[in-house]
């Protein structure tokens, strides 16, 4: 990798930036920043606030100097109908959430199944053949395609309403594992006997009975960094826990080589999450 048409070091006064809605709270550009800084390169890295159906018109208005972009909620199944290409990641997710901009092209990548499985291995070694994912939206589909990535081969797709699984269920379906996939209700009490629970659900949804459906999990896989803890994570207890930043550092670790060509300074740019993360706690921010 590297070069100008990658990207590379001699590509200067390049732009990239994560999209959604809302954004503000997001650490992206604080993790991308501080691997800009860490590696000496001069680069943009900004949010924007992009609402549902915005996206095309967002990417129309881009200049030859933007590289590539981050996006959050609602935009990552949007972006599937947007982009010229997908990676085979983000076709089996039905998901985007990076846009690499070669040229003309727009490539949609999905770097969050790579990110879940780097976040899972960084903290466990376990062999894991069950799981159970709280929530049926999109991040839950790229964990559960990183979990069967992983070998698990019995997923349990938690939610309020089965219908809200559907696109989820069908994604799991279509890996070569062929995972067996079910689904479940929130509201069931019946504890959920699995290797490791993962939760893509507010905190706020994650009530004293839903915490205790999961105590039997050895693993728990949090994708929210903040608030922080929410009530999932507080419970681990000494059980293994991968936290968001996990996820969201190794996600923008594989999004960061993907731009620039480099390889990502994991240590810089999670030493800045976690300053950032304590910031928040201190000042009290309530932002999701």
């Amino acid at each position: 990798m590297g070069g100008p048409e990658a990207g590379g070091p001699e590509a200067t006064g390049r732009r990239c930036g994560v999209l959604g809605d809302p954004i503000a709270h997001s650490l992206s550009p604080t993790l991308h920043r501080a691997g800009y800084a860490a590696l000496g390169l001069d680069w943009e890295y900004d949010a924007h606030r992009v609402g549902p159906g915005g996206l095309r018109d967002f990417l129309d208005g881009l200049g030859a100097e933007w590289r590539g972009l981050s996006l959050t909620m609602p935009l990552k199944r949007e972006a599937v109908g947007v982009v010229d290409d997908l990676t085979e990641r983000a076709r089996l997710a039905g998901a985007a959430n990076t846009v690499l901009l070669e040229g003309d092209r727009r490539v949609g990548d999905n770097t969050d199944v790579p990110g879940a499985i780097a976040a899972i291995r960084e903290r466990t070694g376990a062999h894991l053949t069950s799981a159970a994912i709280l929530g049926g939206g999109a991040t839950a589909t790229s964990v559960g395609l990183a979990l069967a990535d992983l070998g698990v081969r019995s997923l349990a797709l938690v939610v309020r309403e089965p219908a809200r699984a559907a696109e989820t269920r069908e994604a799991l379906n279509g890996h070569p594992g062929r995972p067996d996939v079910v689904v479940g209700i929130l509201d069931d009490p019946a504890p959920l006997e699995v290797d490791l629970v993962a939760s893509t659900i507010p905190a706020e949804a994650q009530d004293h009975r839903l915490v205790a459906r999961c105590r039997a999990a050895e693993v728990v896989f949090e994708v929210l960094y903040h608030p922080w803890p929410t009530p999932l994570a507080a419970s681990a207890g000494d059980r293994v826990l991968v936290s968001g930043l996990d996820l969201l550092l190794h996600q923008a670790a594989v999004q960061f080589e993907l731009f620039t060509g480099h390889r990502a300074p994991l240590a810089a740019m999670r030493a800045a999450g976690e300053q950032a993360l304590a910031a928040r706690s201190a000042a009290g921010d309530p932002r999701p």
